[in-house]
């Protein structure tokens, strides 16, 4: 299982989220380059549709491929009230030939984008990551350098944490005491659920660029 939010930031405010993220998690950011392919079953896997998803990390010397299938949100009216979604999802490492078998066994290429941007991975009762990236559709089949923004000036912030049925309930009030930190800059929601752009971001970016730090959790 994940618990997973997400918003959006106009870009010109990214430096300013920078700083604060850099200030609360205390770790260095991750530069991002992901190609994500999105896969649908075809017939011959059921009649039930299957989605997966096959992200290659360009920005590694030599690219890895990971293969993740998300499955559906917890439901109830528990779920309902959470600020956060819980959903199961599977992911494992795979070789550079994973996107082939998957098209040998009969899945179809739906669409894929190219993420750009950064991460910062943090501790907080479980490993919580926050990815911060422009993300961008493809004009040819797999030419990223061709890529162009899908939302040109808006970026795409998304916090995820691992969770079981165990401990979900904690990660949950994790990501939210952690969003608290953000919510002068972007409103965070499940998937879905965009409040857009904040009106104090541009205030709270100012500030934070002349202070030049984000506070220490």
């Amino acid at each position: 299982m994940e618990c997973v939010v997400e918003g959006i930031i106009e870009t010109q405010h990214v430096e300013a989220l920078e700083i604060l993220l850099h200030g609360l998690c205390g770790a260095p950011k991750e530069r991002l380059k992901i190609h994500e392919f999105f896969l649908r079953s075809g017939p011959n896997l059921g009649v039930v549709s299957s989605e997966l998803r096959i992200l290659c990390d360009l920005e590694q010397p030599k690219p890895t491929w990971t293969v993740r299938q998300v499955g559906g949100a917890m439901r109830g009216a528990g779920a309902e009230q959470l600020s956060v979604l819980v959903r199961s999802m599977i992911e494992s490492k795979i070789s550079k030939n994973g996107l082939r078998f998957f098209y040998i066994l009969g899945y179809k290429l739906d669409h894929e984008l190219l993420k750009v941007g950064f991460a910062f991975r943090f501790q907080k009762v479980v490993p919580i990551t926050v990815t911060v990236t422009s993300v961008h559709k493809m004009l040819k089949l797999h030419a990223t350098d061709e890529a162009v923004p899908v939302t040109p000036g808006i970026q795409l912030v998304e916090v995820t944490a691992p969770a079981s049925a165990d401990n979900y309930s904690e990660v949950v009030a994790a990501i939210s005491s952690f969003s608290e930190y953000l919510a002068p800059l972007l409103h965070l929601s499940k998937p879905g659920v965009s409040a857009g752009v904040v009106p104090t971001a541009a205030a709270a970016a100012a500030s934070l660029m002349s202070d030049g730090r984000g506070k220490t959790l």
